[in-house]
């Protein structure tokens, strides 16, 4: 058995970010992930005038609850969609002007329900360019709080910005939600909040709508641990099941891990592997059977390149369902999984919100087109440990939430 050390979760580390910079006192956060992401969000941070100390495994946080401590800054968000989203709604809870700009990918990617919730709660928020879109201003001074209605169908984002915006509020926040996509990552939202000393309700409505009350209570410092990431596991959990006899543990993600993605480890023992989660970590076995199946992903969609890469090896189509949201992504995800297995040979069929993969022996040697996402380059290195001759485009754009990702994944296909 193979015992992988996976890197801390994205998605934690950022909002761990935006909640230390809010609270009362000075917050330490353990094993965080170091990457292109955080390490934007971090370096953002300091341009609006919070203390960032980072040593090797922990980073110090001081926390400005009044807001930022620059009356004005320039942040570059790079390519990270939580920086660019999480960062301009704290700024708003402040009193200054602030300016944030983003990479060329990010700048496609959609900024418009937060910017319209924002301007309904009285942000002066201008957009430099396109409509919806980075780059931003933020004219801030302080949020009142009051009532909104939000389409969160599109990303969670929107929604994790706005909830962690509440407790900075005058008055408190009351979010009614219409539609809402990747809702896990909207729980490890509100388990955060809480463990930084929110006040969080929640009503369900017969219609399936739902209201979020957020009381204005500000945030207390503490000592956070950041957990592995569930989505990088995905990749070795793939292999895992791919390869005969293989098996991988990862220790960290077991039964009370915040994560969602961790449900790919259930698609995977629905194919036939065989999975163990325990309170210290989760093991994923190889009984040399893959299955094809049908799967709703709409909850663990950051996976579905892992599915889609994994997918020929099974004994029967794949198809994975309501995963709309992937097309703005980094990348169209969707489209760019076909184009990739398409060029390998495979049979596939895509539809607005779905794929489906038929079985089928990959050809190389082919070039990827990785479209400089992430995903598309960990999840294809899965595809690859079955066809030579594969190669990527750009495989450094792993550097977003793993920079070692192919020294650690070349050294876990090579250990027995």
């Amino acid at each position: 058995m193979t015992v992988i050390h996976i890197p801390g979760s994205k998605s934690v580390t950022a909002r761990a970010l935006f909640l230390a910079a809010a609270a009362e006192g000075t917050t330490t956060l353990l094993r965080p992930l170091v990457s292109d992401d955080t390490e934007g969000f971090a370096e953002g941070l300091t341009a609006l005038g919070y203390a960032v100390r980072r040593e090797d495994d922990a980073w110090h946080i001081e926390g400005r609850p009044a807001g930022p401590g620059a009356d004005s800054a320039d942040v570059y968000c790079r390519d990270g969609a939580t920086t660019a989203r999480f960062l301009p709604t704290l700024a708003a809870a402040g009193h200054g002007t602030y300016r944030f700009d983003a990479s060329a990918q990010m700048r496609r990617r959609p900024l418009g329900p937060l910017s319209t919730a924002l301007r309904e709660l009285g942000v002066d928020l201008r957009h430099g360019g396109q409509e919806g879109h980075h780059p931003l201003d933020v004219h801030a001074r302080g949020v009142k709080g009051g009532a909104l209605t939000l389409d969160a169908g599109q990303s969670s984002q929107y929604l994790t910005a706005l909830l962690m915006l509440g407790p900075l509020t005058a008055e408190g926040l009351d979010i009614t939600v219409t539609d809402l996509v990747s809702e896990p990552y909207v729980e490890i939202t509100l388990a955060m909040m809480r463990d930084f000393g929110a006040e969080i309700g929640e009503e369900r409505g017969r219609d399936g709508g739902r209201t979020y009350r957020v009381a204005p209570t500000g945030y207390r410092a503490r000592t956070y641990g950041i957990e592995p990431d569930a989505s990088t596991a995905s990749y070795f959990f793939a292999a895992a099941a791919l390869e005969p006899g293989r098996s991988v543990t990862v220790p960290g993600l077991g039964t009370g891990a915040l994560q969602g993605d961790l449900g790919f480890v259930e698609v995977l023992g629905r194919m036939g592997a065989d999975i163990e989660i325990t309170a210290t970590g989760t093991t994923v076995r190889s009984t040399g059977v893959l299955r094809g199946l049908t799967v709703n992903m709409r909850d663990i969609s950051d996976t579905m390149p892992t599915l889609a890469a994994l997918a020929p090896f099974a004994d029967g189509p794949v198809r994975i369902e309501d995963v709309a949201n992937t097309r703005v992504k980094e990348c169209d995800r969707l489209d760019a999984c076909a184009e990739n297995l398409r060029s390998l040979g495979i049979t596939v069929e895509t539809g607005p919100d779905w794929i489906e993969i038929h079985p089928g022996t990959p050809a190389g040697p082919v070039g990827i087109a990785t479209h400089g996402d992430h995903r598309i380059v960990m999840s294809f290195a899965v595809t690859a440990l079955r066809t030579p001759g594969i190669t990527f485009d750009d495989p450094g754009c792993v550097k977003k939430t793993f920079p070692d990702f192919h020294r650690v994944f070349d050294t876990f296909v090579r250990t027995p």
